[in-house]
């Protein structure tokens, strides 16, 4: 009968498996040099300190007098002030250099492009519904949502609702329309004066500039 391999030898014992070099430790490399499970590594963004090996680099920056550099030489300079030679221009000719603290301009920019994700943020718009008949504790807690919500960057649409009969006090919409505004002034600018939708009289609030804020509050005392 012929052994089968990984089988019993007729005299007793093991077989070991075909193969050659037995059981591949997990993560390790077999015979051929490959891994058992590929693990993509993650490139870097940019090149420094010793990876940097191109025999020239032009450095740039306000620590250091602008010129074409020995790439040891860069290294060494970097040493001195304890902290790093940064790659920022690849494709130059020789590659344009920085030496700065390669962590902190990391954290930079991972901030700064944080804010400017804040900033192309899309508006949404945000209802607030009123009644003519709207007292001023529900008036002011409406306020305050609106208030919130264009410090966030979005767009406010207020309106009236007139039921049956109400909509003979389109002018008391009006009046509650625009103290809404007023109270709001700080926050948001109007876009359009109330005006009548159907049953319904409306008007939109946007987020004031930044700049005009200082004036706003400059009017609001005078």
């Amino acid at each position: 009968m012929a052994v089968q391999q990984g089988g019993f030898k007729p005299g007793g014992g093991f077989n070991k498996p075909g193969g050659g070099g037995g059981f591949n430790k997990p993560g390790g490399f077999n015979k051929g040099g490959f891994r058992g499970r590929f693990v993509p590594r993650k490139e870097a963004e940019h090149r420094i300190n010793n990876f940097i090996r191109v025999p020239q680099v032009r450095l740039v920056g306000e620590n250091v007098e602008v010129g074409v550099y020995n790439t040891q030489d860069a290294l060494r300079m970097a040493q001195d002030q304890q902290l790093d030679l940064v790659e920022i221009s690849p494709t130059a000719d020789p590659p344009v250099c920085k030496i700065i603290d390669y962590n902190k301009f990391l954290y930079d920019k991972k901030k700064k492009e944080k804010e400017m994700k804040a900033k192309s943020k899309t508006a949404e718009l945000k209802e607030i519904r009123f009644t003519p008949n709207t007292d001023d504790h529900d008036f002011d807690f409406k306020a305050k949502h609106a208030e919130n919500f264009l410090k966030d960057g979005n767009k406010v649409k207020a309106y009236v609702q007139f039921k049956g009969r109400a909509i003979q006090f389109q002018e008391r919409g009006q009046l509650l329309l625009l103290k809404f505004a007023e109270r709001l002034n700080e926050f948001g600018t109007l876009e359009s004066m109330p005006k009548m939708e159907g049953r319904r009289m409306l008007q939109c609030l946007l987020q004031r500039a930044r700049k005009s804020h200082r004036s706003s509050q400059i009017l609001i005392k005078d």
